[in-house]
């Protein structure tokens, strides 16, 4: 969806600067090309921290699953002191799944940090967050990141930089950036590739020469949009925003222009700017400032707090559509409520609203049953870090099978397709290639660069990628890196081959012995552990055939004449295959379910009787 006409550049060129000494950048860039490892050296070198304060790696990165994956999944505020101009940065995630978050802080910011993987070079995301930069018409700068790798090629990534800004449009000005070499961990930058840099005073510098300041006038009247939310339990929610124009004070009455076109009048009780990793009080600020406002209730994302007098909203960012949507449901199995906390349908549903108020790339649709609600997002990602922060948070619950969002345009049934681009070893192409194709899959490009490693780019209808990458990583051994992008809207390109084998399922409830494991391993690949408690149509392992098999999990050996039943011989189990959270939610098919809780993620069939199971699906047919 391309951004309103009016809201490409606002405030305007040709308005007035509002502080000369201010810059607001956003650092932009594909997953792990090492933007808060960036964020984190220049808040070091610009003395943010004391020189024997211990500060956490990626202090940026402020949530566990962050931490742990390796990923940055919201956008993060902070700001660096440079000469006398303070900079505002906004480190913004990598992966095309939380789009949405670099959308909205978009328009907080004057110009972009593009970083670039100095031997992978642009990448799927590379490009969905240039695009979206250039239509706002931000002044880019280029910064080739990992510049030490010893596969770095960066001639050739410059070449591929700059067809890029040509394939997205640039105008004559923005081909005019300037280009960095960088070394994030060890906090080094330079103009030239074949010189390393002493620090990253560079990079500062390009940042106070090429970005422009904000424009705006503190005399107007006061528009600050709201990009992002934050909430406290002593001064409730928290708005982040850019004031365009203006000034504010505590304690000042302001009006807040609903997205539903109506206006709230209420009062500033506090107001914070971000200094590093703090924010801190201020009794007023300006046009050209990023800043926190606390105590309006209700407030959300794109809303326009102004002038109480004389209102006037900034136009909205609009979003990308989400593509891909999963039925979140109560636990219904003979373990549910054991483990969680939240378990009822209502706690579900005040725990979705909340996610909407600071997400805007998800909705939430109701269903025939109070029980169950549509969430629909950008992708498996996304919508899998919501499912780990809920179960986290203490809540139980059930999921279904990842769906695509299809649309009916002049009567033609159409769905997402994305473009896809894997890197694998050259020994792997051909299984990948093929599986690819059994997917709907289109080749549309392959490079090698010599090293080894090919570069394969095909597009792909989005449900071909469902349950793709668990499959993809097994084919490669794990050698294979491969990115998704949502590229357009194409006619339904028909059937696509499910999961090719059938599953395991306990016959009865009890307790998974070694014995029945034992015997059971021939028959498939097993999930449990002895000792797991299981229940009646749980999923324990996947079948070697095709069909579903019934198994008795809870089998075990019978005493004879001549010995105890405990007086075993040695056996051998194979380890089990332990399903992470994504892979459970990419291995079940449509009549399968992941149910979830703190402690615990089990699959199952939508039906657990076996004798009702055959019967349902006679009447699906």
């Amino acid at each position: 969806m391309p951004v309103p006409a009016d809201a490409r550049s606002f405030p305007p060129r040709g308005v007035e600067i509002a502080n000369p000494l201010r810059r607001n950048v956003a650092i932009i860039a594909h997953v792990d090309h090492g933007k808060t490892t960036l964020v984190d050296a220049l808040l070091h070198q610009s003395g943010t921290f004391r020189a024997n304060e211990r500060v956490a790696e990626r202090a940026l990165d402020s949530i566990d699953l962050e931490r742990e994956r390796g990923i940055t999944i919201l956008a993060k505020n902070t700001a660096v002191h440079y000469k006398d101009v303070l900079i505002n940065i906004v480190d913004t995630p990598g992966h095309a799944d939380f789009g949405g978050e670099v959308e909205r802080t978009l328009s907080m910011v004057d110009g972009v940090i593009l970083l670039v993987d100095a031997s992978e070079g642009p990448l799927p995301q590379t490009r969905f967050v240039l695009r979206k930069a250039l239509e706002r018409s931000l002044t880019p700068i280029v910064v080739m990141n990992k510049i030490d790798r010893p596969d770095a090629r960066p001639q050739e990534v410059l070449n591929e930089i700059y067809d890029l800004f040509i394939d997205l449009d640039a105008t004559e000005e923005q081909l005019e950036f300037p280009v960095l070499y960088t070394n994030a961990k060890v906090g080094t930058a330079s103009l030239d590739a074949d010189t390393t840099g002493a620090d990253l005073r560079p990079l500062f510098d390009a940042v106070v020469d090429h970005v422009p300041p904000p424009r705006g006038s503190a005399d107007a009247s006061l528009q600050l949009l709201v990009a992002n939310l934050d909430s406290s339990d002593y001064l409730g929610r928290i708005a982040i925003g850019r004031i365009f124009n203006g000034t504010v004070r505590i304690g000042d009455a302001v009006s807040v222009c609903k997205l539903d076109g109506s206006l709230l009048t209420t009062k500033v009780t506090k107001l914070y700017a971000f200094d590093g990793l703090k924010r801190i009080e201020i009794d007023q600020a300006s046009a050209g400032d990023i800043v926190c406002l606390a105590g309006i209730e209700h407030i959300t994302i794109g809303e326009t707090i102004a002038d109480a007098e004389h209102p006037s909203a900034i136009p909205p960012t609009a979003i990308d559509e989400p593509t891909v949507s999963m039925v979140f449901g109560v636990n219904t199995s003979p373990m549910a409520g054991r483990e969680g906390q939240y378990v009822t349908s209502r706690q579900i549903k005040d725990r979705l609203d909340r996610e909407l108020l600071g997400n805007v790339s998800i909705r939430v649709e109701a269903t025939d049953t109070p029980e169950q609600m549509k969430v629909v997002g950008r992708g498996e990602l996304q919508l899998s870090i919501l499912i780990e922060m809920m179960r986290r948070e203490g809540f139980e619950l059930q999921v279904s099978q990842p769906d695509i969002v299809t649309k009916d345009i002049g009567g033609v049934r159409h769905e997402p397709i994305e473009e896809l681009v894997i890197d694998v070893p050259e020994d792997h192409q051909g299984i990948v290639i093929a599986k690819v194709g059994e997917r709907k899959g289109t080749m549309t490009k392959m490079v090698n660069n010599g090293s080894g490693r090919v570069r394969l780019e095909f597009r792909i209808p989005a449900r071909g990628l469902i349950g793709f990458r668990s499959q993809f990583m097994t084919d490669t051994k794990g050698t294979g890196i491969m990115n998704h992008l949502f590229s357009s809207w194409e006619p339904w390109y028909g059937a696509i081959a499910s999961r090719q084998n059938g599953v395991l399922i306990a016959d009865r409830p009890g307790v998974g012995t070694a014995y029945a494991i034992f015997n059971l391993q021939e028959r498939g690949e097993i999930f449990i552990d002895p000792g797991t408690q299981v229940y009646e149509g749980m999923i324990i392992g996947e079948n070697s055939r095709t069909a579903d098999m019934d198994v008795n999990i809870t089998k075990e050996k019978k005493q004879t004449n001549m010995r105890a039943s405990t007086a075993d011989e040695a056996i051998r189990l194979i380890p089990p295959r332990k399903l992470g959270l994504e892979q459970a939610i990419e291995f079940i098919n449509d009549d399968e379910l992941v149910e979830i809780t703190p402690s615990s993620i089990r699959l199952r069939k939508r039906i657990l009787a076996a004798n009702m199971r055959p019967k349902s699906k006679d009447e699906t047919r």
